[in-house]
């Protein structure tokens, strides 16, 4: 028998038993399907991550309060930044376009005797331009506001429509912590950014924030939860950390390890990358299991072909078929059913990609190298499950096999 004919006989073999091919082909299916769509929801969960910290800007830096030391030994966030230090960075680092500050607290809003758990947030005039934020009623408060500690107050577009519904907020008033304040401005929506959700959040000047709000508590001045600042452009960025760790040094008079982490988008992208590229791998390897599972399918079914074919192996091997023709054919059926099984799995795994995609807001893409891979395998895992019951075949004596037919 040459190639073509075992392919022949093996499709028909095949065809002969519809359901139990089909059920075979099910391990492989789910294995295929699984793979190609864990890799291609944790791609796309890398590229959302990825967006959404260049929606930051790639110049912006991160100061915030406290080291990895202290992040692993205490929940509580240190005080060690302080509104001053802002100022410094501002007018003593020449490397650094604009620098804005931010307190953030949770506290209870009210409007028309309805209480409402709304995350605070004390802030600074430019506030607007180092996060790339813009009004779209009323206003920003003002320097004046912030020097004067005004009872002023800029929501999100979502808190904006939850608290006033269809009705313009702006010059209406609210409380914040059993204090009142006036609505002067709408920011335009822009979603969540880094698990702070702006859109449902409402803004005062920090000054206001520590004065009416959070009081002082550090001897040191006005402190911070962070200090966000823009770089006058990509190339400055490592500049800039390094003039604003030897600012922060010397006005904290540090001898040691630094009381404050500088992180840069640069930085964040790369631990994002890390961590979802890991959970990415690790998915797929699970994923990778049912593919194994599958391949042990496909060889207990074929050993139980064998076994219900021994007359037919006998017979064939009686006429003259050789034991590689008889290994061919198996071999054949199972690379076959394997395969078929991956291509399926590969139509099941990018249609539930395009489902995600569609569904949610990860950019979950299809990958060709884990589609070409999830291919690949499963046609491996065909072959090498296949070739102990196509030797167990190929080795039946024909007249042992006529025999106890």
């Amino acid at each position: 028998m040459n190639f073509l004919e075992s392919v022949q006989m093996a499709g028909k073999t095949l065809l002969a038993n519809k359901l139990r091919s089909a059920l075979t082909m099910l391990g492989i299916v789910i294995g295929n399907a699984s793979v190609i769509a864990m890799i291609g929801i944790g791609e796309g969960g890398q590229r959302y991550i990825a967006k959404e910290l260049e929606s930051l800007g790639p110049n912006v830096l991160f100061v915030i309060p406290g080291n990895q030391e202290t992040e692993r030994i205490s929940r509580d966030t240190p005080k060690t930044l302080v509104l001053e230090d802002a100022t410094a960075i501002a007018t003593q680092v020449p490397t650094i376009a604009d620098v804005t500050a931010e307190l953030n607290s949770r506290q209870v809003v009210t409007v028309s005797n309805k209480n409402t758990d709304v995350n605070i947030i004390g802030t600074t005039p430019s506030f607007l331009t180092v996060r790339d934020f813009t009004t779209d009623k009323g206003r920003f408060f003002s320097e004046v506001d912030m020097k004067r500690s005004n009872q002023v107050v800029v929501l999100g577009s979502k808190l904006a429509q939850r608290l006033f519904a269809n009705s313009n907020p702006v010059g209406q008033q609210l409380r914040i912590n059993n204090t009142s304040f006036r609505v002067i401005g709408v920011l335009v929506s822009k979603g969540s950014n880094l698990g702070v959700d702006y859109d449902d959040a409402a803004l005062i000047p920090v000054i206001t924030m520590a004065n009416r709000i959070v009081g002082r508590t550090s001897p040191y001045g006005l402190e911070l939860t962070y200090i966000v600042a823009s770089a006058k452009n990509a190339n400055s960025v490592d500049a800039a950390v390094f003039q604003i760790t030897n600012l922060l040094r010397q006005r904290h008079k540090i001898i040691g390890e630094d009381d404050f982490t500088i992180r840069t988008q640069k930085d964040a992208l790369q631990t994002v990358g890390q961590i979802t590229g890991a959970l990415t791998i690790m998915l797929a390897a699970i994923a990778g299991i049912s593919l194994f599972v599958g391949g042990i399918g496909i060889m207990n079914i074929m050993l139980v072909s064998v076994t219900e074919r021994t007359q037919e192996i006998g017979l064939r091997k009686a006429i003259g078929a050789t034991e590689q023709d008889i290994l061919l054919q198996f071999m054949i059926e199972a690379v076959i059913v394997s395969a078929i099984g991956g291509l399926l799995g590969t139509a099941v795994g990018v249609s539930g990609i395009m489902i995600v995609a569609s569904l949610t807001p990860l950019d979950a893409g299809i990958s060709p190298v884990a589609i070409t891979t999830a291919v690949g395998v499963s046609g491996a895992i065909g072959l090498f499950f296949g070739v102990v019951p196509a030797r167990r075949a190929a080795k039946l004596d024909p007249i042992v096999a006529l025999r106890s037919a």
